[in-house]
């Protein structure tokens, strides 16, 4: 399983970094053709925020709100007290931001082996999940199939 990070989703939505979007839809397309990807709740507000009222242009307030109805597929991670318990060992183990370490356990509570994000250092190894950053040169969509 592969958790996706908001900047994954934001920038297949954003026409401003065409290299970008075409990286991050094409691991949307791998992701929904897999049943690999997973989020969290966390995920789904950040992009419905940034995308409505950051991106420029944004998307309609339907249209954002049709694709986090649709990306319910991927059942996505709710917050709990053991998501906030595993959160604070993150934080305080690699010593990640509050928000990268809700994040991380998300990740942990969905059972993914990688966090495929831009904003932790690509390669970093938390516990059993491996940060990738799916916009490096160095990253192959291919290895999500």
């Amino acid at each position: 399983m592969h958790f996706v990070d908001t900047n994954v989703l934001v920038y297949a939505r954003d026409k401003t970094e065409p290299a970008k979007q075409e990286r991050a839809r094409e691991i949307m397309r791998r992701l929904w053709e897999s049943g690999t990807g997973r989020l969290s709740h966390q995920v789904l507000q950040e992009f419905y925020v940034t995308v409505t009222r950051k991106l420029k242009p944004g998307l309609p307030p339907d249209e954002a709100r049709n694709e986090i109805r649709d990306l319910f597929a991927w059942n996505p991670v709710a917050p709990s007290e053991g998501l906030f318990e595993n959160a604070w060992e993150i934080e305080e183990r690699w010593q990640l931001s509050w928000w990268d370490s809700l994040i991380a356990a998300s990740a942990w509570q969905a059972g993914c082996s990688t966090l495929l994000s831009e904003d932790l250092q690509d390669g970093l190894q938390l516990g059993n999940l491996r940060v990738l950053n799916p916009f490096s040169p160095l990253f192959d969509p291919a290895s999500l199939d």
